[in-house]
């Protein structure tokens, strides 16, 4: 079965991805343009930190080739400020702006908690009680008390998938037995800035094989993410 994963980064809008990727001469504004010529999906990021509207994601959804998929990221309003308590009404304003804004191109809808969210039982209620689950939901936790069973079978029940993260402070276990496969790879050991090695990506490109998911690179405060994710990409050709 062939690899069904498809690869991408967290951002595109990268000055220290010129040369490395983006021709020099290639004006920033067709920067987003020619990602899309090497890439067929993009983790939406933007929304984390300003509310959507659904004319904002019909002109992404728009300016992409047919193939194009978008993960979503979560307003941080809803995961970190409000901690999703009275969220109900947001949330359910956030999904359907995604669903008709992005319509056929709509991937994941990414919820990424902060360290401060610990584990426990009214948490992994709320979470499990809050989500739609008529979308693809894949949540990211930064504390690591979150890694136990009771976690995974509640999402595994739920058709909620587990999101493997590559992150210093985290376990490296690349989770292959939810919905999904979902990676995020944020930079070892230097946090958005450190590269992955051939070896590194190939032991990933061996994991993913036969699997459908997302795996996206988010180590951009370099040019180690647009390096990172090119190579990943050939190597499932």
């Amino acid at each position: 079965m062939k690899n069904q994963v498809k690869i991408g980064c967290s951002s595109f809008y990268n000055s220290f991805w010129k040369t490395v990727f983006y021709p020099q001469n290639l004006p920033s504004k067709k920067w987003f343009e020619f990602y899309c010529q090497h890439f067929d999906t993009y983790e939406f990021n933007g929304s984390f930190y300003k509310f959507p509207t659904v004319r904002i994601f019909q002109n992404w959804h728009n300016k992409t080739p047919d193939f194009f998929i978008f993960s979503i990221k979560v307003p941080k309003e809803i995961t970190h400020i409000k901690k999703l308590i009275d969220c109900e009404s947001r949330l359910n304003d956030f999904y359907n702006i995604c669903k008709e804004g992005m319509n056929d191109k709509l991937g994941a809808i990414l919820f990424q908690f902060p360290p401060s969210y610990h584990f426990s039982k009214e948490k992994l209620g709320a979470i499990l009680g809050i989500l739609n689950y008529d979308f693809k939901n894949v949540v990211e936790f930064r504390h690591e008390s979150w890694w136990n069973d009771e976690v995974w079978n509640a999402f595994k029940a739920n058709n909620i998938t587990f999101c493997s993260v590559s992150h210093p402070n985290l376990p490296q276990t690349i989770f292959k037995d939810f919905p999904m496969l979902y990676i995020r790879f944020h930079g070892i050991p230097r946090l958005f800035h450190s590269s992955y090695s051939t070896k590194e990506l190939q032991h990933i490109n061996h994991k993913i094989q036969s699997k459908k998911g997302f795996v996206y690179f988010n180590n951009t405060a370099s040019e180690a993410g647009i390096l990172n994710a090119l190579e990943l990409k050939r190597m499932t050709v």
